[in-house]
């Protein structure tokens, strides 16, 4: 190959060379940091962009993000001296680029390690029975510090999440039969509250049963008063009608005579009676003239008589 061949093929690759260095295409949701002769030029956005060949360079390419930077798992002291290995998850976001490239040597580095030691500081002051619980404490105070020192970073740290929480082995155990204890306590608490609210309801049901008892025998007894005073009732209205007929029957011509005769019907079958029941009987002697006791009782009924003879002279 000859000189001045050679001399093209330098020429043609310095100037694709430059073309590459000159033209730059930016792509979406990204910054890059340009320098001129090693200083600080300019911040390119999304976008195709031209720059001086062998004068201009880009020296950083940043993505704006949000990134997801897992922070590795770590042993943290709580403040009952148990050591537990907590491990989690930082989400940050770039929103300076010129500081994200000159602020620190190297923002993901130094976001994990401050995540670290913060958590370690915040774990160190919650006992192990509130790790587990306050988790969204743990996560707001490790996000307020690493706002707090990233902000000359040029990063905005969005949250930090807990990932998970390793106990050892023995701690585990414990803690399982403690869980254990606890359940079968609240068992027993519950069967007995059970059987207790089953005491008051069978106590309850019985107490109302004797009320219902008693409201029912008081009832019952209250109808039978009512319908003993009517029965009796009925019984002295059915009399005096029966009374008030036969004074009237009385009164009627041959009323007298046929009561006399009714009278003495009555007084021989119940004399008849008395004569099957004992074969000995002592009686008055005037109760042996059945028509002088019948005429007695006849002069009775006729002094009961209106207009009879009690009522002249």
């Amino acid at each position: 190959m000859d000189f001045p061949t050679l001399l093209s093929l330098i020429v043609l690759l310095i100037v694709v060379v430059a073309l590459v260095k000159t033209a730059q295409i930016v792509p979406q949701r990204s910054a890059y940091v340009v320098e001129r002769l090693g200083r600080f030029q300019s911040v390119l956005d999304a976008g195709f962009h031209l720059l001086i060949p062998f004068i201009d360079k880009v020296a950083y390419k940043h993505t704006l993000k949000e990134q997801a930077i897992d922070v590795p798992q770590q042993a943290c002291v709580t403040k009952d001296n148990i050591q537990i290995h907590v491990d989690g998850v930082i989400y940050m976001q770039v929103i300076d680029p010129r500081l994200a490239s000159y602020g620190i040597e190297d923002y993901r580095y130094a976001a994990i390690q401050l995540a670290q030691t913060t958590l370690r500081s915040v774990v160190g002051k919650i006992d192990l029975d509130k790790s587990f619980e306050e988790r969204v404490v743990i996560n707001e105070k490790v996000v307020e510090v690493l706002s707090e020192a990233s902000e000359p970073w040029g990063i905005k740290v969005l949250r930090y999440e807990v990932a998970d929480i390793v106990l050892p082995e023995t701690i585990r155990d414990a803690l399982e039969k403690q869980m254990r204890a606890e359940r079968e306590r609240r068992a027993v608490v519950a069967q007995s509250e059970g059987e207790r609210e089953s005491k008051i309801n069978v106590s309850e049901g019985m107490k109302q049963e004797m009320i219902n008892v008693s409201e029912g025998d008081m009832q019952k007894q209250i109808n039978e008063a009512k319908g003993r005073a009517e029965e009796i009732l009925l019984i002295a209205e059915s009399t005096a009608r029966g009374i008030e007929r036969i004074a009237t029957a009385i009164n009627q011509p041959g009323g007298a005579d046929a009561v006399s005769l009714r009278i003495a019907e009555q007084y021989v079958k119940e004399f008849g009676k008395l004569a099957q029941e004992s074969n000995t009987l002592i009686l008055p002697a005037e109760l042996s003239d059945i028509g002088g006791v019948v005429a007695g009782l006849t002069r009775t009924l006729e002094k009961t008589r209106p207009g009879s003879g009690s009522g002249r002279g």
